[in-house]
């Protein structure tokens, strides 16, 4: 595999997904919402439906995973329902397929596919990037993929026009941090704390130093992922990130240990939509001006600011 020592040259490729999060910020005074499901949990057309529901109840980003078999930086949760994808024959080439139902339902709502480096790598990096364009899709995080590594990907994305999402982490180093965002389009992935994907109690206490650190290197989109699974925690991470990156909490009201009837799956989405408001609330109310108190009475019935009650 190539490797690249400085920023990558190439057309002045245009991101939808940075301006949607712009426009959040400027317009709304708020950060995106970025939820994840896997391609085929529990089946490829019922993970469909779910991912629907995620952009009718709130999602403002899709990242959509790739089920692979060893996957090292996920959580109990998203593996169980990767090992699902994979036991009902959900392949790479099924991505494709959703992330064109998906844009074609949504046009407003970027699709990034989350995957191992591997899947792409055996797929052909151009070709992979060829197709993912073809569908619609805006572009790609790849977990573990770093920059110095990940040449291929950076001239496949250049010639397709897509957005490369690499992760830095709270031991990134300032060097590591500029060549991170020098590298990548979109914005960059800030994982609140080292190890894997999960729903925890609070994010990690160093999730913020590392998004100021990120911009500080240069970094003009910040949004943080791994823990945020309640929409108080995703108010928490909105107050500072540019946006909230959510996935085991979204994909555990889908977990079954087999198939479901209809009426039994129709539960899991509505389970799944209230999830998802809830987040959705909670990153819409992360920057919302705190309430004041009304002016103080003063004898005669006057306020301090000197108008009558």
């Amino acid at each position: 595999m190539s490797t690249v020592t400085q920023q990558a040259t190439g057309p002045d490729t245009h991101s939808g997904t940075a301006d949607l999060i712009a426009r959040l910020r400027e317009q709304e005074n708020r950060p995106a919402l970025v939820g994840y499901l896997p391609v085929g949990y529990p089946t490829v057309d019922r993970s469909i439906e779910a991912l629907k529901t995620l952009v009718d109840h709130g999602v403002d980003i899709i990242e959509l995973g790739i089920p692979y078999t060893d996957p090292v930086l996920d959580g109990p949760v998203i593996q169980a329902a990767a090992q699902g994808a994979l036991d009902a024959g959900a392949r790479v080439r099924d991505v494709f397929r959703v992330v064109r139902e998906l844009t074609e339902y949504a046009p407003h709502v970027p699709v990034l596919v989350m995957t191992y480096w591997n899947p792409v790598l055996k797929y052909g990096p151009d070709a992979f990037a060829r197709d993912l364009a073809a569908a619609g899709g805006a572009g790609l995080i790849t977990p573990d993929l770093i920059p110095d590594e990940g040449a291929d990907w950076i001239a496949a994305s250049e010639a397709h026009g897509l957005d490369r999402v690499f992760l830095v982490a709270p031991s990134s180093t300032p060097e590591r941090l500029r060549l991170t965002v020098g590298q990548s389009r979109g914005f960059v992935y800030a994982a609140s704390l080292m190890g894997v994907t999960g729903e925890r109690n609070q994010v990690g206490s160093r999730a913020e130093q590392l998004v100021a650190d990120t911009r500080a290197a240069g970094a003009p989109n910040v949004c943080v992922g791994l823990g945020v699974s309640t929409g108080a925690q995703a108010a928490e991470v909105g107050r500072f990130a540019d946006g909230v990156i959510v996935g085991s909490a979204l994909v555990r009201p889908l977990l079954s240990d087999g198939p479901l009837p209809d009426d039994e799956w129709a539960v899991r989405l509505t389970n799944l939509a209230g999830v998802t408001e809830d987040l959705a609330a909670g990153v819409r109310s992360a920057r919302a001006p705190a309430p004041t108190d009304p002016p103080a009475a003063t004898p005669g019935g006057a306020t301090t600011s000197g108008e009558a009650l």
